[in-house]
C-alpha cells in the first residue's frame, strides 16, 4: 500500500540511483588514503537541538582517539544515508526500511548498529486536535499527514494503520503525506495547516504538555518494541577503517547501555551540557523531555528480524522485489565489541569530556 504519489515515488527513487551510481563509480566513503593509515575523522550532520547517540558517545569519551566532525543538520534520514552513500559523509542514519530501499538500489552500505526505535517511552504518535473529528484510518481520507520526511519511519506506520483500517490502495492514495519541518509540525496542526502531525521524543512531549492534541495512533501501539533505524557505512569505508569503525560502533553501544543504566535526570543533564559547549545557539529546555532512544537490543546489536520486516513491506507494495537484498549482506555486528547478554562497561571514560563537534 502506498501513500506517495508517482512523481514523489519517482523522485526519491531517482536519488536511491544516483546515491548507488556515485558509489559504484569510485566516489570515495572516506577521507583515509588507501592501505596502512585509517581515518580518526568521521563527518557527520546532527539534527537542530538534540544530541545524537554519536555526540553522547564523543562526549563520554567512548570514541577514544576517533573525533566527529559536524558539517551540518538534517531533518531526513533518507537524506543522510544517501549523503553517507555518496561520501560526503563518514556514516548516516535512518529508519531501515530507507536502508534497505537503498541497499535495493545497489549502493554497498551495510548497518552496523541499531540507535534509535520504539517503546513505552519513546515512539511517534500520530496526532490530532481534540476537536478533530477523525477517530479511524477511515476518517483520514483526504487529509493532510504532517511528517519530518517522505519514504521513512512515518510513511511506512501510517501505510500500515491505512492498511489494518481496511482502506483500498486507492483509498489509502487520497491521504496526503506532506514534509513539515519538525520544529514546525506542531504549529502547523494548532494552526489547521495539517489534520495530523507526527510527533516524536522531546517534540512529541513538550506538544503534549500544552494540551489541546490526542493520539489517533502510535508506532509502539502498532508493532510494539522494536528497533526502527541504524547507522549505515559503505563497504568500502568498512574495508578501509576496520579499527576507527570497531571504536565508532563499540562506542555508540555503550552510550545506550550508558543511557539505559544512568538517571534520567544525569543523562538529560549531559545532554544538555553537549548543546551549550556546541555554541549553536540552539534551544536547550526541549531536552529535559528527553527519556529513551528505544533501542531493543543490548548495545544496539542488529539481530535481522528489524530489516526483514521492511523488506517484506517494500517488496509487498511493490517497491522493491524480494531477491533485490540479501539480508545477510545488508548488516553486521562485527564491529560492535558489545556482547549481547552483557554490554562493554557503561562508565565514562576518566578522560576529559569532550563533544567531538
Amino acid at each position: 500500500m502506498t501513500t506517495l504519489n508517482a512523481s514523489s515515488r519517482r523522485q526519491f527513487l531517482t536519488l536511491l540511483g544516483i546515491s548507488a551510481a556515485a558509489v559504484s563509480c569510485g566516489t570515495t566513503a572516506t577521507g583515509a588514503s588507501s592501505g596502512r593509515g585509517q581515518t580518526r575523522t568521521l563527518r557527520y550532520q546532527g539534527w537542530a537541538g538534540q544530541v545524537t547517540l554519536p555526540e553522547l558517545a564523543a562526549d563520554l569519551g567512548y570514541l577514544e582517539d576517533v573525533k566527529l566532525k559536524w558539517i551540518g543538520n538534517t531533518t531526513s534520514g533518507p537524506q543522510d544515508i544517501q549523503s553517507a552513500a555518496t561520501g560526503q559523509i563518514d556514516f548516516g542514519g535512518a529508519f531501515n526500511g530507507a536502508v534497505v530501499k537503498l541497499a535495493a538500489n545497489k549502493a554497498p552500505i551495510k548497518a552496523v548498529i541499531s540507535y534509535y526505535g520504539a517503546d513505552k517511552e519513546a515512539y511517534n504518535g500520530y496526532y490530532v486536535r481534540q476537536d478533530s473529528p477523525i477517530h479511524s484510518a477511515r476518517d483520514l481520507m483526504g487529509k493532510k499527514v504532517g511528517m519530518n520526511t517522505l519514504g521513512a519511519h512515518a510513511e511506512a506506520l501510517l501505510d500500515i494503520y491505512l492498511e489494518r483500517g481496511g482502506l483500498s490502495r486507492k483509498q489509502a492514495g487520497t491521504v496526503e503525506p506532506l514534509v513539515v519541518p519538525p520544529v514546525n509540525i506542531e504549529q502547523s496542526l494548532r494552526q489547521r495547516q495539517i489534520e495530523v502531525a507526527v510527533l516524536g521524543g522531546i517534540l512529541r512531549d513538550k506538544a503534549l504538555a500544552k494540551g489541546g492534541i490526542r493520539p489517533l495512533f502510535s508506532d509502539y501501539g502498532l508493532l510494539g518494541a522494536f528497533s526502527a533505524g541504524t547507522y549505515v557505512m559503505t563497504d568500502r569505508f568498512l574495508k578501509q577503517n576496520p579499527d576507527t569503525a570497531r571504536i565508532f560502533v563499540t562506542g555508540v553501544g555503550r552510550a545506550i547501555e550508558w543511557s539505559r543504566s544512568t538517571p534520567r535526570k544525569e543523562v538529560v543533564a549531559r545532554m544538555t551540557d553537549i548543546v551549550k559547549k556546541r555554541g549553536r545557539n540552539e534551544e536547550v529546555a526541549p531536552l529535559q523531555y528527553w527519556k529513551s532512544w528505544g533501542v531493543a537490543e543490548t548495545a544496539g546489536l542488529i539481530t535481522g528480524k528489524e530489516l526483514q520486516l521492511w523488506v517484506d513491506w517494500l517488496a509487498k507494495r511493490g517497491d522493491i522485489q524480494k531477491d533485490q537484498v540479501t539480508l545477510s549482506e545488508l548488516y553486521t555486528n562485527e564491529f560492535n565489541g558489545n556482547k549481547a547478554g552483557g554490554a562493554a562497561s557503561a562508565s565514562p571514560s576518566s578522560a576529559p569530556s569532550k563533544n567531538g563537534s
